[in-house]
């Protein structure tokens, strides 16, 4: 009786049983209606010697797209949804990288990075999810042969809403993105609403 009690105690103690699953996840980044905030871009290109530093806002729908709006070292707004990345020329949305082979892959990918789809990542990437839904860690490997081409690994880490994301790149390149001043659920404005 005393061992058969000692073993529901210990199992009920597993954290394996009462671990933050990817589902949970899923539906904590998926819960907000959208997630609006500025973000910091780091990219360290092998071949040069300095990071590139973007910086900006974005608006995040779920399901929907992403406004990416660049304000530094430039002026640059894009929208990613699932037809496509098109650039704002101040008066319309026009397609810079029309033609180009992948885009839809990769559209796909950064939608699910941002937009919480583990069930999207799991096709392309094995996952390691630590941590709680107050603080998690998700590690991605690659699974398939087109990630295993592009991708050594990626983490994306946060709480209730995606706070950083760092790619590291087989050819040696490196992109770090962290969110901040996030807000959840706040009315998108007129030209956020049209865009997505």
């Amino acid at each position: 009786m005393k061992k058969t009690l000692t073993a529901l105690v210990l199992t009920l103690a597993s954290p394996a049983l009462w671990a933050f699953s990817t589902a949970e996840l899923a539906q904590t980044l998926q819960k907000p209606s959208n997630v609006q905030g500025a973000f910091t871009q780091q990219r360290q290109l092998k071949s040069l010697s300095k990071p590139m530093v973007t910086g900006g806002k974005f608006v995040l729908v779920p399901k929907k797209g992403l406004l990416w709006q660049m304000q530094k070292p430039f002026e640059t707004t894009l929208r990613v949804r699932s037809d496509g990345i098109m650039q704002w020329n101040g008066s319309a949305w026009t397609n810079p990288n029309q033609g180009k082979f992948g885009q839809t892959q990769q559209i796909k990918l950064f939608l699910d990075l941002l937009g919480g789809n583990t069930q999207g990542l799991e096709k392309q990437f094995n996952l390691a999810l630590s941590g709680s839904e107050k603080q998690w860690t998700l590690n991605l490997t690659p699974k398939t042969a087109v990630t295993r081409q592009i991708f050594n690994h990626i983490v994306i880490s946060g709480d209730s809403v995606v706070r950083k994301i760092e790619l590291d790149e087989k050819q040696g390149d490196k992109t770090v993105m962290q969110f901040r001043e996030v807000q959840t659920g706040k009315p998108l404005d007129d030209f956020a609403k049209k865009a997505l």
